[in-house]
């Protein structure tokens, strides 16, 4: 907007507001629809999360490592990644669909793929009932895509970064949801004997942790009954004015309809831009060092002292994942403001992507302490709190503040996801959200595919080999670390407004 048509205010030490920032108030967001879209954003992490403190132990209960407890990384990061596989063969092709046939039914089908398979999960008794239960809950589930699209169509330049927010809110409760349920309802025989005393409990000691996710999800499932279609094509058209020249509500729709029919067939190759492959890659790069972080920690957590592991047990490892996820929230909403305000979106990831090389390095310190000692002591308890702080920040690489200025200066902060506010605002319009989402979130479901494999079988293989004294997983990490330290450098300044 020209500076010239805006006027004056009296006071000449009232600030300019910037060129380009929105002049428009706060578009309220609609809360009935949020509140669904943040219980369906709650779903993933909870339930891919959920089975991370008792993998490594049900890979031993299995007997496929033959005793070799040095060997539990390799199947265990097979599982872990399968899900991502699947899914990084089908979310591109769920959130396309969903441009044709709309939100609603893609997520309908995403919630009870992750409903069967999480039951499957549990009550599966060999590592191949494991496998298949995981790859029909990627291949089915492709939500996580597609809620970033409809939080999109939901919100516009005024609110979206609040809306973006709430999900990462949300996203990070299920980071520490997940691993709660998981730790404190595995094996619930050892915990409550007389409870779960039938023989059910013994031969599927991991399916009431899988029953309590699945339950979740049904809820969400019929909570989404109630939501309203966000796509324009399939919205029923509404009457916004007839009278004094104002187009009628079915003329908008219709022009949406030939502007989202003609974008929905879009070809990938014309969207391969350097504006949206840089936000892209270091989408994806994020996802690959932040799921090996995320697969490592248990694995460490299980692996016994005397192969530099800490031997902690499922409800253990579940407490100590869900204090990391409680922290993290409590730090998004106390302190993440403050944080971004004063550093911006890009020097904050920068800043937050270099702490992960030090997140590393605890690990090895940690390992030969519990080896040199024999017991977890205060100090290495000390470290580890240490590499959780240094995790929460490495962490906020996810997310970052927007700023608003409105006529009366008064600013307006939210706190959005910096990754993905930058593959939004990189979106050559508003009609390809699905396919710039769906690419950015093929490219992370690829990344996520390999990382747990990969992290956990160089992990495995170091200790067997004793690579850099069982360390080269590490050392791997870190420089991948660095690269994405650059790729960070290569984003944009400033972001850029989406206009509706």
């Amino acid at each position: 907007m020209d500076t010239a048509d805006c006027p004056r205010t009296e006071s000449e030490t009232t600030p300019l507001i910037p060129e380009g920032a929105s002049k428009r108030s706060k578009t309220p967001l609609p809360k009935f629809q949020m509140g669904i879209i943040l219980v369906l954003q709650l779903v993933e992490p909870m339930t891919s999360m959920s089975i991370f403190p008792y993998i490594n132990q049900l890979i031993r209960n299995l007997g496929i490592t033959g005793g070799d407890d040095a060997a539990v990384g390799y199947y265990a990061g097979i599982i872990e990644s399968l899900f991502f596989v699947a899914q990084a063969l089908m979310v591109l092709r769920w959130s396309r669909l969903s441009d044709r046939i709309g939100r609603k039914p893609v997520l309908a089908i995403g919630l009870l793929g992750t409903c069967i398979s999480m039951l499957c999960f549990g009550l599966s008794t060999t590592f191949w009932s494991l496998v298949v239960s995981r790859c029909i809950c990627g291949a089915l589930n492709g939500n996580i895509g597609v809620l970033r699209t409809t939080m999109a169509e939901l919100t516009d330049s005024t609110n979206m970064a609040q809306g973006s927010a709430l999900l990462q809110v949300f996203w990070r409760v299920g980071t520490f949801v997940g691993p709660l349920i998981g730790g404190m309802l595995a094996r619930p025989q050892d915990n409550w004997p007389r409870l779960f005393a039938h023989a059910f409990w013994s031969k599927y000691p991991y399916f009431l942790p899988c029953a309590a996710c699945a339950c979740i999800v049904v809820s969400a499932y019929v909570m989404l009954l109630f939501f309203e279609e966000t796509l324009s094509t399939k919205r029923r058209s509404k009457l916004i004015s007839t009278s004094f020249g104002v187009p009628s509500g079915a003329d908008i729709e219709d022009r949406e309809m030939l502007a989202q029919k003609s974008m929905a067939v879009t070809p990938m190759r014309s969207l391969l831009t350097p504006t949206i492959v840089i936000p892209i890659a270091n989408f994806a790069l994020l996802a690959f060092l932040d799921i090996s972080l995320r697969t490592l920690m248990p694995l460490f957590f299980s692996m016994p002292m005397h192969l530099g592991g800490l031997g902690f047990s499922p409800s253990s490892i579940g407490s100590w994942l869900a204090l990391l996820g409680i922290a993290d929230c409590v730090l998004q909403a106390l302190f993440f403001a403050k944080i971004v305000n004063w550093l911006g979106p890009k020097r904050l990831f920068c800043m937050a992507v270099s702490c992960f090389p030090p997140v590393m390095l605890v690990f090895p310190i940690v390992s030969w302490l519990v080896h040199t000692r024999g017991f977890v002591d205060h100090a290495i308890t000390f470290l580890l709190l240490g590499q959780l702080v240094l995790t929460l920040i490495w962490s906020m690489a996810f997310g970052a503040r927007h700023n608003e200025t409105d006529l009366s200066s008064q600013v307006t902060d939210f706190i959005t996801a910096t990754v993905f506010m930058f593959i939004t605002a990189s979106a050559p319009a508003k009609n390809v959200l699905g396919a710039i989402n769906g690419l950015g979130q093929t490219s992370a479901s690829v990344a996520r595919a390999i990382g747990p494999a990969l992290a956990t079988s160089l992990f495995a293989f170091s200790k067997e080999h004793n690579l850099l004294n069982g360390n080269a997983v590490f050392v791997v990490l870190i420089v991948l670390a660095s690269v994405l330290r650059w790729l960070g450098s290569q984003l944009p300044d400033e972001l850029q407004d989406r206009d509706e």
